[in-house]
């Protein structure tokens, strides 16, 4: 089965670039596909200095969706939004005051990849830190998501007014175009020793899962097109989960969410937008902020669902609840409850 790589590499332009992301990309796109993938062939989609966090996440969500393992190389840099202090990858248009809008949020990796097969995705990561990042990583963990693997560092933020260098990525795509891959364990081993020690910062280095996770089982019917059996699978660790902490519980929600992107590949995004609209409506209840993460990201899910819909009356009646929940949490995309009012004034129209 071929694999599928994702090239990103990323930084502001001017004076908040604190690492020439792009100039790494030359040395990767040299490497095999096959090489970089660690199968007999692969597709490599490449990403340098995006403009629009929509765009690199329409991209990740295409690698997501592809079948076979997929690794994901990333160099940039992170910064923290004012308003919630979470770590995003400047992208070409991002200042510090505009971080929330114009760079990509960390955490839309673990969102995006979270129905993939555990142990199917692989990330290759040399980041720049900022000062504020720098201090944050000191208390959280960059988290990928427990399913994927992860190598690589991130830099301390470099001496003032000078830009750092993607040392990491830079040695281990030279390793790499030799045409051998070693284990990823071992290349980024050797990455690291080829780097000067005081510029490595935090090592980041996971393996993750072990087989039988019911992740990968579900993962496994979708791909053969069972989708009946990936729901009622989700469904009964959902009740599970209900059972033993609670239906407001982020085990129960994690399930819930895992059954909404199900009825999305299964072709129903009713039902998928029905779903996301009571993880939101239970997260804000349960007093959830309505700028949380995951408040915005099923919002943002249901809106982009309700808008598959094909049939107008099933529309019409998901359109107000849909405006209700984005007068509340309008998201990072400017006119989004102006586009909710447009479509379902289109929508009545056609019923009248």
């Amino acid at each position: 089965m071929p694999g599928t790589v994702l090239l990103l590499a990323a930084s502001p332009a001017g004076r908040g670039c604190l690492v020439d992301a792009a100039s790494v990309l030359p040395v990767l796109a040299a490497v095999p596909p096959a090489v970089l993938s660690g199968t007999d062939t692969a597709n490599v989609v490449e990403l340098a200095d995006p403009l629009d966090p929509q765009a690199v996440l329409t991209r990740l969500r295409a690698a997501a969706a592809a079948p076979g393992p997929l690794t994901v190389f990333v160099t940039g840099q992170l910064q923290l939004d004012r308003r919630q202090r979470l770590p995003h990858l400047a992208l070409a248009r991002t200042t510090p005051a505009t971080v929330r809008y114009t760079a990509f949020p960390w955490h839309w990796f673990k969102d995006e990849l979270r129905l993939r097969p555990a142990g199917a995705t692989t990330f290759v990561v040399d980041l720049h830190a900022d000062q504020d990042v720098w201090e944050w990583l000191r208390a959280h963990p960059l988290d990928t998501g427990r399913d994927n693997a992860v190598y690589g560092r991130v830099a301390p933020p470099p001496a003032r007014r000078s830009v750092g260098a993607p040392a990491y990525m830079r040695t281990v795509a030279t390793i790499l175009r030799s045409g051998h891959r070693p284990p990823l364990e071992q290349l980024h081993q050797q990455a690291l020793g080829r780097i000067p020690q005081e510029s490595v910062g935090y090592v980041l280095t996971a393996r993750g899962p072990e087989a039988g996770d019911p992740h990968e089982l579900i993962s496994a019917a979708v791909a053969a097109r069972r989708h009946g059996d990936a729901d009622a699978l989700a469904a009964r660790h959902e009740l599970d989960a209900v059972r033993a902490h609670g239906p407001g519980s982020e085990e129960a929600l994690h399930w819930s969410e895992v059954r909404a992107d199900l009825a999305m590949f299964a072709g129903d995004p009713e039902r998928s937008c029905r779903a996301w609209l009571s993880v939101a409506t239970t997260r804000l209840g349960a007093g959830q902020a309505p700028d949380a993460p995951s408040v915005e990201a099923a919002v943002d899910r249901a809106h982009h669902q309700w808008g598959q819909i094909t049939d107008p009356a099933r529309a019409r009646e998901l359109g107000p609840v849909l405006a209700g929940l984005r007068g509340r949490v309008p998201g990072r995309r400017e006119g989004a409850l102006d586009h909710v009012h447009r479509h379902l004034s289109e929508l009545q129209a056609l019923g009248s």
